[in-house]
């Protein structure tokens, strides 16, 4: 998700400073995705000198709300109306370090592929703990996002399987003397002896 369009979707509800925008998106989004606030008042920068919010004089506590404009609403209007696309998403920081860890001579990668499978089973777990605290109807944002890191979480036990059973097939290929000079030395060394 992006916290551009995500700030614009909670200044659609109304003005707000930005404590109270990081607080409403940890709360929408059930703390999953915490904010800094730093990235929010830079986010807010931003959308203000692209038009999509503008700030309010500031209130008796000191604190400046924004709200959003009509070129703010169109942009989120586009954002909700467009599909996210799978290029769109973060890289795969796992995938990364699995295909890595493969061709990284000293790498167990079986230990790698556990190690990983214990921390998801844990979140998975922690998960299905926290969708059932609460079936409040407020609470549904919250658990929407839940249950879609749940099934995210339960796709990357399915791969993790996936890749252990790749693993116990996989015949690395022998190295060749061209992808190590230091081997090439050594049997050049040898042959002289």
């Amino acid at each position: 998700m992006s916290i551009r369009h995500g700030l614009l979707a909670l200044l659609e509800r109304g003005q707000m400073y930005g404590y109270q925008l990081r607080a409403a998106f940890e709360e929408s989004t059930g703390s999953t995705w915490p904010l800094n606030i730093g990235q929010v008042y830079t986010t807010l920068a931003r959308l203000e000198r692209d038009g999509l919010v503008r700030p309010l004089p500031e209130n008796e506590s000191g604190q400046r709300p924004y709200e959003i404009t009509d070129a703010g609403r169109a942009d989120l209007a586009m954002w909700f109306a467009t599909p996210i696309s799978r290029a769109d998403r973060p890289r795969d920081e796992l995938s990364i370090k699995l295909a890595l860890a493969l061709t990284t001579p000293g790498v167990d990668v079986r230990a790698v592929v556990q190690t990983q499978r214990t921390a998801t089973m844990r979140a998975l777990q922690e998960f299905t703990r926290l969708k059932y605290t609460s079936d409040k109807p407020e609470d549904l944002p919250w658990r929407l996002v839940l249950d879609a890191m749940i099934f995210q979480t339960e796709a990357e036990v399915r791969w993790l399987d996936h890749c252990e059973t790749s693993l116990v097939r996989h015949r690395p290929a022998p190295i060749r003397a061209v992808d190590h000079p230091e081997a090439v030395d050594r049997a050049s060394d040898e042959a002289r002896r």
